[in-house]
């Protein structure tokens, strides 16, 4: 992979709902997975658990 720690990546895909809307995000690639050709990206696809009170 051409793509490494520390570069600045922009998400070019994405589905069109309500809950995807990572698409046109940037941000740092943090680990990068060669074996299953993945990246982890900085603030991208990050999950808000639901707390009760």
């Amino acid at each position: 992979m051409k793509i490494r720690k520390g570069d600045t990546v922009k998400v070019i895909a994405g589905g069109n709902s309500s809950k995807n809307q990572d698409k046109g995000k940037t941000g740092e690639v943090l680990k990068v997975n060669v074996k299953e050709q993945t990246v982890v990206v900085q603030g991208v696809n990050v999950v808000v658990k639901h707390l009760t009170r």
